[in-house]
């Protein structure tokens, strides 16, 4: 194993920079880029803590669920679920957050790096009602980068390919929890259950 311990041995082996790459960077909203989060459904937050531990969630509503508030500020609203809240302890310790916006179909994706802060009511949550919920809180996101990132991974992982799938032998999710965590007491029954036509009704529900 040969282990690369310094950006100088990284850039010997990778090469320098594209052009392009470097002058895509952004600091404030293009109209393309808010065209883009409007159409968005879909965004991974990427957020570690003080002591550098990292976590990535992504967040999911109807396209456009992300708020721009100016050229330089998103709020991203949050709904009900398992509670665990690590992005946002990430958040309350350490500022900086990572996201991209993803377009079903689309190979590109917008990339977005800032620092964040959590809100807990603004007037802005009239505007993320979503089946009569008020978001619980909200991140607020000052950018710092913007840039559209290229499509290589999206094509080389045939992701929106449905025939290019690769087969999938994986248990359902009610069997996985069934069977990765050791505390579940309920019956693989119950799990499908739990996970079957009800949760949909449960989206956001506290």
């Amino acid at each position: 194993m040969s282990e690369i311990t310094s950006p100088e041995e990284l850039r010997e082996l990778l090469g320098e920079v594209m052009p392009r790459a470097v002058t895509k960077e952004r600091v404030a909203l293009h109209p393309r880029d808010r065209e883009w989060i409007a159409t968005s459904p879909f965004v991974v937050i990427a957020t570690s803590d003080a002591d550098g531990n990292c976590d990535a969630s992504p967040k999911g509503d109807p396209a456009g669920f992300v708020k721009v508030l100016d050229d330089t500020t998103l709020a991203i609203p949050e709904r009900p679920g398992n509670r665990r809240a690590d992005g946002y302890v990430n958040i309350l310790g350490n500022p900086h957050i990572g996201l991209i916006f993803l377009i079903p179909g689309r190979n590109e994706t917008l990339r977005i790096n800032g620092r964040a802060r959590l809100v807990r009511d603004a007037p802005y949550f009239d505007d993320m009602v979503v089946r009569g919920n008020r978001p619980i809180l909200a991140i607020e996101v000052e950018i710092e980068q913007i840039f559209f990132h290229c499509a290589k991974a999206f094509m080389r992982g045939k992701l929106w390919q449905p025939g290019e799938w690769p087969q999938d032998n994986l248990p359902t999710h009610a069997r996985l929890v069934k069977e990765v965590q050791t505390n579940i007491t309920e019956s693989v029954e119950e799990l499908e259950a739990y996970y079957g036509e009800a949760y949909s009704k449960k989206l956001y529900a506290g």
